[in-house]
């Protein structure tokens, strides 16, 4: 258990800096955008990814 949890945050960490690293302008501007949404719009958006994530966890089982 230990080891996949530990794969795993090793993954997203990758998958998020991927961003950054290679278009670090285009980053930063949707980060700013990002920053101006209001609460309900980033939790609708959390959710979708949390729900997508799921999905895929449950078909990789």
């Amino acid at each position: 258990m230990s080891d996949s949890l530990i794969f795993a945050i090793g993954l997203v960490l990758i998958i998020e800096g991927i961003g950054p690293m290679l278009f670090p302008n285009r980053w930063r501007s949707y980060m700013q955008k990002l920053a101006g949404q209001n609460g309900s719009e980033l939790r609708m958006l959390g959710g979708v990814m949390v729900v997508i994530g799921l999905m895929i966890l449950w078909y990789l089982q």
